[in-house]
């Protein structure tokens, strides 16, 4: 899969082992910046990962933030992108499992490397299960979406 990831300054800290996560899981990285701990907006480039994921270009994606929250809401704006707030490996890949979610949110102020690395590996390995009940809520969730995103 090709993981596109995006960062403010507050998420910088821990971008790295993100991106030695995902590349140790096989995969292929598309960085979209920040590059160093100058402030940032993270609307800014929390939209460059939800362009990225819609159009094609990733499969995936991680955005950091300070508290994860703020790309969180950002990309959650975006039809098509289904982000999830995970501070913990159990919440990363269940939210692929039952809910579909193709954008996993951090805080670099949150969580360290160490945790970032799980978090990322729990989400990169989880896939969506062929369960009739999961499948439905996603369906009842996507149509959500399209009344509001028309």
């Amino acid at each position: 899969m090709k993981i596109v990831v995006a960062n403010d300054h507050s998420g910088f800290p821990i971008k790295k082992a993100v991106l030695e996560a995902i590349e140790a899981a096989g995969h292929e990285v598309l960085d979209l910046g920040t590059y160093t701990d100058e402030r940032v907006d993270y609307p800014d480039f929390a939209e460059r990962a939800g362009r990225a994921l819609i159009s094609g270009e990733a499969d995936r994606g991680v955005v950091i933030c300070g508290s994860g929250i703020g790309v969180c809401i950002t990309t959650n704006k975006m039809k098509g992108v289904y982000a999830g707030l995970c501070h913990d490996t159990y919440s990363a890949h269940q939210g692929v499992e039952h809910d579909n979610m193709n954008m996993l949110c951090m805080g670099g102020q949150i969580v360290g490397p160490t945790l970032a690395k799980e978090i990322v590996t729990a989400f990169l390995g989880a896939s969506l299960m062929d369960v009739d009940r999961y499948k439905n809520r996603i369906n009842k969730f996507k149509a959500i979406e399209k009344e509001f995103f028309k």
